[in-house]
């Protein structure tokens, strides 16, 4: 048996979840997995570790897109060239849209069961 040892669950997210800047309106990666204090990205496009960027993507839970405020902690090249993973924490996000996430993440681990 695997020990989480994150700070907050998270959940693995199965659908392709386009993740946009912003400030440009562009698609900059997919959504890797969320929880609420921070998402791992799979990025097209080149991004600077310890930088900081607004993302907004919707969930599937039929509810309004989520808009974040992220750091950018770490990255790591991915497979495929040009793409790396990322890994965010949020700095800003609403306590609705962190409430929402919450839920989110503990319905997929309810549905896991």
């Amino acid at each position: 048996m695997i020990n989480e040892s994150r700070r907050a669950p998270r959940r693995n997210v199965a659908q392709s979840t386009p993740v946009l800047d912003t400030m440009t309106d562009t698609v900059v990666g997919h959504l890797g997995n969320l929880s609420e204090s921070g998402m791992l990205l799979l990025a097209g496009t080149e991004l600077h570790e310890d930088a900081l960027y607004q993302f907004r993507f919707q969930l599937d839970d039929g509810g309004p897109p989520l808009s974040v405020g992220v750091h950018l902690l770490w990255l790591g090249a991915a497979n495929t060239p040009g793409q790396s993973w990322c890994g965010f924490r949020f700095l800003s996000i609403a306590d609705s849209e962190r409430m929402r996430i919450r839920a989110w993440v503990e319905a997929g681990q309810t549905a896991a069961h």
